[in-house]
């Protein structure tokens, strides 16, 4: 397939990049600063742009089978960033009438399994209170999902590890994984790429966790 990452420089999107190529997959990573960038490969364009409106991203998702995206604020000062920057990327890929998207937002931000005890109810609660306002930003960028007319997917993980990938964690569509309270960005990367061909998280957000 031929893929577009965003945030390709980030923990998440740097995996994306690496497992795509390794699979086989074309790949063109959009990215601020292309130093940044450590992956390589045969099949990889980069791509530099700033992100500041749809029209200087066309061309990086024309032609595209699916776009990724690693984007999102890095502390609570960025808040804010997710949805704006995927507004951009919303624009050029309707423009250019590409319709798969997945993108990183968070646990907090859909519900919780009806069944989590005190202690996961507990620390959902003072995470989701800490982090308001990145929080916010994500609700925001999903409801720009869903008011597109792109086959979006939402992949919502917990408290995000850089540990190795296991290929091994759960999946809820529509819910959250029960006691799910880590996993590895590596991990993360695997099941958006799993998920790009699954018409059941289409235009739904998925938990994931191990």
């Amino acid at each position: 397939m031929k893929l577009t990452v965003f945030g390709a420089t980030g923990g998440i999107g740097r995996e994306i990049v690496r497992q795509a190529l390794d699979a086989g997959h074309e790949v063109t990573a959009v990215v601020r600063d292309p130093a940044r960038l450590t992956v390589t490969g045969d099949r990889l364009d980069v791509v530099r742009a700033g992100l500041t409106g749809p029209e200087e991203l066309r061309s990086a998702v024309s032609g595209r089978d699916a776009v990724l995206s690693g984007l999102g604020a890095r502390s609570r000062k960025d808040a804010g960033v997710a949805a704006r920057l995927t507004r951009s990327v919303l624009g050029a890929m309707e423009a250019e009438g590409v319709r798969r998207l997945l993108v990183v937002s968070a646990g907090p931000v859909g519900p919780a399994p009806e069944d989590d005890g005190f202690l996961d109810r507990g620390m959902r609660g003072l995470v989701s209170a800490i982090l308001k306002d990145v929080y916010a930003d994500l609700r925001e960028m999903e409801a720009e999902l869903a008011r597109s007319g792109t086959d979006w997917t939402s992949v919502r993980p917990p408290r995000l590890q850089d540990k190795p990938l296991t290929g091994r964690y759960r999946t809820v569509v529509g819910g959250f994984p029960r006691r799910g309270r880590f996993i590895a960005r590596a991990d993360v990367a695997h099941a958006m790429l799993a998920m790009i061909d699954d018409a059941g998280t289409v235009k739904q957000g998925v938990g994931v966790a191990y």
